[in-house]
């Protein structure tokens, strides 16, 4: 029972070589089988350093549920582990993730906390730990066997936004979801570029905005407007 680690990526030449070092230093190549980076067009060098450090690349048309999906059609691994290229694993995730599996639970995350000393963003990482649907997203992390995965028919390729969050509401209603208590680091980059009350506004209005029934154009021109 092994892994294929998938991360999409688009320019990320600044951060994709700390992510897959950070791999390499928190698991056995005993239980990871690949690292496939899923490139959308980046225009940097993003792919060669990926390539330099052993991961395989595979380029697609620019969007994360395609990256990912086609990450999860090319991935060797009866265990798919779906991670954002600025998220770290904690140590020994691998086997945290196979032990999982092995006792019944089919999909599941980490829990997270921002590489910011912000108490505002830890406080909202803290619901991290709760096990429901509203408090899940793709920065957590996502572990899934690749048989669910098929199962379920992947990430709904409609959605450029909230992909991560539609396929994990999905996989409630399917499974139950195990979330493990070591944490994920993620960036708060994006928190300091728009500002961390304005980002998180704009995402809890989203989140109103599904859960109103709004499709997954309107959550794109929604976030196009107010976040990209």
């Amino acid at each position: 029972m092994r892994i294929s680690i998938i991360i999409p990526v688009l320019n990320e030449a600044e951060r994709i070589a700390a992510t897959i070092r950070n791999l390499k230093k928190n698991c056995t190549s005993v239980n990871v089988l690949e690292v496939l980076v899923v490139d959308g067009g980046s225009t940097d060098t993003t792919c060669q350093i990926a390539i330099d450090l052993g991961a395989t690349v595979i380029s697609t048309l620019k969007g994360r549920a395609t990256q990912m999906n086609l990450g999860a059609k090319h991935a060797k691994g009866k265990i798919l582990y779906f991670l954002h290229a600025d998220t770290v694993p904690p140590k020994h995730f691998d086997q945290r993730i196979i032990e999982a599996v092995q006792v019944g639970y089919l999909a599941g995350c980490f829990q997270m906390k921002f590489d910011s000393d912000s108490r505002f963003l830890g406080f909202f990482a803290w619901f991290s730990r709760l096990n429901i649907k509203l408090c899940r997203g793709g920065d957590q992390s996502l572990f899934i066997t690749q048989n669910l995965f098929k199962s379920l028919e992947g990430f709904n390729e409609d959605y450029r936004v909230y992909e991560d969050n539609e396929f994990i509401g999905r996989l409630y209603a399917q499974t139950p979801f195990k979330v493990l208590p070591q944490r994920v680091k993620t960036s708060a980059r994006r928190y300091e570029k728009h500002g961390k009350i304005t980002l998180q506004y704009h995402f809890g209005i989203i989140h109103l905005k599904n859960s109103l029934g709004a499709g997954p154009e309107q959550l794109y021109q929604y976030y196009r407007q107010h976040i990209s």
